[in-house]
């Protein structure tokens, strides 16, 4: 069974328990419709498996629904958007 990805908002972060680990994108609303993707982490037993691509895009999907934009201060959301370009239409111009 595949682990969950909870949105968990009074602490601005999506995590995946795996393991007895957690991986995990953190965030910060900048304003009403433009949020940051400061950074993403996935212990380094857990890294190699997808886990950080699939927290991300958890987090692309929750932000489009919120109706805002992405500021992507985190290399890893930068690199996965460049991957993806389809989610260039989330990127705040800056």
């Amino acid at each position: 069974m595949a682990a969950e990805i909870v949105h968990d908002a009074a602490h601005q972060r999506f995590t995946h328990e795996r393991d007895g680990q957690t991986s995990y994108l953190a965030y910060r609303r900048l304003d009403d419709k433009t949020v940051d993707f400061v950074s993403t982490y996935t212990p380094p037993a857990l890294r190699g498996r997808g886990i950080a691509a699939r927290v991300v895009k958890r987090a692309l999907e929750w932000a489009e629904s919120e109706g805002m934009k992405v500021v992507p201060s985190c290399w890893f959301v930068r690199e996965y958007v460049e991957r993806d370009p389809s989610w260039q239409r989330l990127i705040a111009s800056r």
